[in-house]
């Protein structure tokens, strides 16, 4: 959380130094309605979901916070461990798993992390980052109601990460609601002192967190070396195939040739390789006998 916090902080005064907002972002054509839900989702932020935060954090108990922390975290385990193994991660797809298993046995329902200790180190795979690893793009920058920042490939791939979350299926529902107010609260409260310097920070915050997040989730889905070759070769193949597709444009001093006094054209070298051009009309010979 402290090594959060100080890239927050970094990011932050980088930002401030450099005087001026950023220019417009070609990833976020829908800007005018994201800026509305970023409103709306400030509004209910600051209404109840802070509030609620700021009285989680200052009392309650550090160890139930660590623990409410720990448990539902333990439970985004399996479905990172399936999601890495979809991404043919064998290592961390296992790592993740034998995670889950050590926490909710041993750690008490995942209360107490003692995988971390033990070497199993955590990582934070879902649906939206399998599918850019396999070369899905990420599509325009999206503001959900209440969600937050996403993207249109990420809002695709939602139904199916809130259904890998095995909190989805606790039954009653009434403590399934419970749940999910208690999670909500605690993971706002990780990020209060976060939110706390960007609110007194002279920033376009709605700028702010959009190139946060969508930098952030670009390191994640590219976060190994082979992603990142994959990515790479993509980017390569895309750029070989524009350069590959025909213009339609003449060079003319390709068409002319350098000795532009010479007024000719060669129209095969003018088009193409087709040659389904025909040649130039060539004028008839005059009926008049040159005057001698």
């Amino acid at each position: 959380m402290i090594r959060q916090l100080s890239l927050f902080g970094g990011v932050a005064a980088s930002v401030l130094l450099t005087g001026c907002a950023t220019p417009a972002n070609p990833q976020d054509p829908l800007e005018k309605f994201n800026r509305a839900v970023f409103t709306f989702n400030d509004t209910v932020d600051r209404a109840a979901l802070k509030p609620a935060a700021t009285l989680y954090k200052e009392h309650t108990p550090s160890f139930v916070q660590t623990g409410v922390n720990n448990f539902f975290g333990n439970l985004t385990d399996a479905w990172s461990g399936v999601n890495n193994l979809a991404q043919a991660k064998g290592r961390d797809g296992m790592n993740d798993l034998t995670r889950f298993a050590f926490n909710s046995t041993f750690g008490i329902f995942g209360v107490l992390d003692i995988a971390t200790p033990a070497g199993l180190r955590k990582h934070n795979e879902d649906l939206g980052q399998t599918l850019g690893y396999w070369g899905v793009p990420s599509g325009p920058y999206l503001m959900l109601p209440i969600l937050g920042p996403s993207t249109v490939r990420d809002t695709v791939a939602l139904p199916a990460d809130l259904w890998g979350d095995p909190w989805s299926h606790k039954m009653p529902v009434n403590w399934r609601n419970v749940g999910i107010g208690v999670r909500a609260v605690d993971q706002r409260a990780s990020i209060l002192d976060a939110s706390n310097l960007l609110e007194e920070a002279a920033l376009d915050r709605y700028e702010f967190i959009r190139d946060g997040y969508l930098q952030r989730r670009a390191s994640r889905v590219y976060d190994d070396e082979r992603s990142q070759e994959k990515h790479e070769k993509r980017l390569r193949q895309q750029g070989q195939h524009e350069e590959q597709e025909p213009s339609g444009k003449v060079d003319m001093k390709d068409a002319y040739g350098d000795d532009e006094a010479s007024g000719k054209v060669d129209m095969k070298k003018a088009y193409g390789d087709e040659g389904d051009a025909a040649p130039p009309p060539q004028a008839a010979p005059s009926s008049k006998e040159p005057q001698k």
